[in-house]
């Protein structure tokens, strides 16, 4: 079964190796345009797994559409 939920990504609980992607996007101020980039992908919705899984396989995909600095670029 899967229960969809509003969120945002401040009150999302991530685990495992998406939480330092959350964190990161967080602190430099950009959880508020990570939730409109994902309300554009996923105008019907995202399940929990998908979100925690985006955050935690693909963070320089993330980073970039945040314009923020890759792991790689750091």
């Amino acid at each position: 079964m899967k229960v969809f939920t509003e969120t945002t990504l401040l009150s999302f609980e991530t685990w495992s190796g998406a939480t330092e992607t959350k964190n990161r996007i967080i602190a430099e101020g950009k959880g508020e345009e990570f939730d409109q980039l994902i309300e554009e992908l996923y105008p019907d919705g995202i399940d929990e797994t998908l979100l925690n899984d985006i955050l935690w396989f693909e963070p320089d995909w993330v980073f970039e559409s945040l314009g923020m600095a890759t792991e790689t670029e750091d």
